[in-house]
């Protein structure tokens, strides 16, 4: 298969990843967050709502060991989870990833309704429930903890992109 489209990934920031769901994120010299076990740790809340049980839906928590993937590669499809959300966030070491996404709604037919973002390796992300999106990219091999709901009924759509959109390294 052949690709003519090129989606170059943008650095993973709150603002420009809003409209697929929200960053998971606290900065090492963050301030605040709430005192807890007798003030020798604090919480920082990043989600307080993950939205994991509607139509008779459960939390699950799972680990993914992801293999390091190469660019370029090409895409050839794209997947939402309508009834739920999932998070992705890296466990360990530093470990990147690149996020290729979709608004919710009708599914993506090209380039034009795709956008890319690669986290610098300390973010996770959390996908609102609806948003198309790439099976996990991980640029470091390694693990990552995933959350998502579960129930006995399938949430899973799965679209062709047809012609593939080539995925290239960042600037």
């Amino acid at each position: 298969m052949q690709s003519t489209a090129l989606l170059q990934p943008l650095p993973l920031t709150a603002d420009v990843f809003a409209p697929y769901g929200r960053v998971l994120q606290v900065s090492a010299d963050a301030a605040g967050g709430q005192a807890i076990n007798s003030g020798t740790s604090s919480r920082h809340v990043l989600l307080d709502d993950a939205l994991l049980t509607a139509d008779g839906g459960r939390p699950v928590i799972s680990l993914s060991r992801a293999q390091a993937r190469q660019l370029p590669m090409d895409l050839v499809e794209m997947e939402r989870h309508v009834h739920g959300s999932q998070a992705f966030v890296p466990l360990g070491a530093a470990r990147r990833l690149v996020l290729v996404v979709a608004r919710p709604g009708p599914a993506p037919r090209g380039l034009a309704d795709l956008a890319a973002f690669i986290s610098d390796g300390q973010q996770g992300v959390w996908l609102a429930p609806g948003t198309w999106h790439h099976p996990l990219l991980a640029l470091d091999a390694g693990d990552f903890l995933v959350l998502e709901r579960c129930s006995g009924v399938d949430d899973c759509d799965v679209v062709a992109l047809a012609p593939p959109i080539r995925l290239v390294a960042p600037p």
